[in-house]
């Protein structure tokens, strides 16, 4: 490590209490407490891992967006991941300039506000639909009656995958995300990624296969047009996306929706406010985001020298930027921990990252939680959780397991 300025708290690599590898269900439940500290005593702080963390805003915004950085090394390497797994033909998100540009271009017009509102329609009916049924039960898992649906039945449309196989592959996008930790992952974890990887290759070669044959005009048609097209998309690449896409498409919305709903009830003043105005979703999803995101950290990959805090972190050093902290730093948000769906700069949050990776999805992701939450708050009078304890899913970001509420019709 070589110091402008070293603090005594950043001198040696320790995790300082914040080691989100662990899935701790009781730190999950709370991490605040110890983000703040970190935050306090070692903004930037190298792990035992030898990984530097950034936890204050101003460092990770300017990371993002200002520092030369990617996903890779500059030699094209994964980090965490033998030289062998680093397979060409893997997703955008694992991908820097120019490849990372060539293939968000293919898809990224699916995701412009524009297309996202022409599908605000569908979401709005599956969420109507979804809550109709809750009402009549008295009682609902918002979880798999509500956050899931949404989300999974709009990916699985848009791309043009059967909605009726949502249940076979929502297991294997869960464990799947564990792939992005590498070796990082705990050994149990990394085969379950590895085992779910494969079964959704094998699932969307045959789809692949059996949409070659029988030609639509979804995503993934243009997907498939794109890969004849002059070799724009490999095969290895044509799999990667779609199945990279599937699982963007609705893990972490899942894990917006549920942690948006539990922190609406747990505040009962915000959820009467939102039931009384309802035109203050868009910003209550916004504050959603702020203050239980799905995504705790982002990874970067330093291609420069880069200062922060009075500290020099060398090139190609792997660098997490601690979302999770940063949205909650009171230098950037006002009393942080306070849950305010009027917060004047709730969308300052950095919960879809920045610069280049800046997330795909993120326009499709306000929409479909803007309806699903918008929906259930605006056709009930009361809202209650029916169990204490959050049980955390098997993802690998912050998404619960279920959350079951006892809901009044209005």
């Amino acid at each position: 490590m070589t110091s402008l300025q070293s603090p005594a708290s950043a001198r040696e690599p320790s995790w300082h209490g914040v080691n989100p590898l662990l899935r701790d269900p009781a730190w999950l439940s709370n991490p605040w407490p110890s983000l703040h500290r970190l935050r306090e005593v070692a903004p930037v702080n190298e792990t035992p891992l030898g990984i530097w963390r950034l936890s204050r805003y101003a460092d990770c915004v300017r990371l993002q967006r200002e520092v030369r950085c990617g996903v890779r090394h500059r030699d094209g390497t994964q980090p965490r991941r033998p030289v062998e797994d680093s397979e060409p033909g893997e997703f955008m998100l694992l991908q820097d300039p120019p490849n990372h540009t060539r293939l968000r271009k293919l898809v990224a017009k699916a995701f412009t506000p524009r297309a996202v509102e022409s599908w605000r329609v569908r979401a709005r009916a599956i969420a109507k639909e979804r809550v109709t049924h809750a009402l009549d039960a008295g009682k609902m898992d918002a979880i798999a009656e509500l956050a899931l649906p949404v989300p999974s039945e709009l990916i699985c449309e848009l791309l043009g995958v059967p909605v009726a196989d949502r249940d076979r592959f929502t297991q294997w996008t869960a464990d799947a995300t564990h792939g992005l930790s590498g070796i990082l992952a705990a050994p149990d974890k990394r085969a379950a990624a590895v085992a779910a990887s494969e079964q959704l290759g094998a699932y969307m070669s045959a789809l692949i296969e059996e949409r070659r044959a029988r030609p639509g005009d979804d995503l993934l048609d243009e997907l498939i047009r794109a890969g004849e097209d002059g070799d724009r998309l490999t095969p290895g690449e044509l799999i990667a996306q779609s199945i990279g896409l599937l699982i963007a498409g609705f893990e972490t919305t899942i894990g917006l929706i549920g942690n948006g709903l539990r922190v609406l009830i747990e505040n009962p003043a915000e959820l009467a406010k939102l039931r009384a105005r309802p035109e203050l979703v868009a910003n209550a999803v916004e504050e959603c985001l702020r203050c239980e995101g799905p995504v705790m950290l982002a990874p970067r990959i330093l291609h420069e020298d880069a200062e922060f805090g009075g500290i020099l972190i060398p090139a190609d050093s792997e660098v997490f930027v601690l979302i999770a902290s940063a949205n909650r730093d009171p230098a950037q948000f006002a009393d942080p921990d306070r849950f305010d769906i009027e917060r004047a700069n709730a969308k300052e949050h950095i919960a879809f990252g920045g610069g280049t990776h800046l997330c795909l999805g993120a326009h499709l992701a306000r929409m479909e939680a803007q309806e699903a939450i918008g929906a259930l708050v605006a056709r009930t009078r009361s809202l209650e959780l029916a169990e204490g304890e959050v049980a955390w899913g098997a993802s690998l970001f912050r998404v619960p397991a279920r959350l079951p509420l006892v809901v009044v019709a209005a």
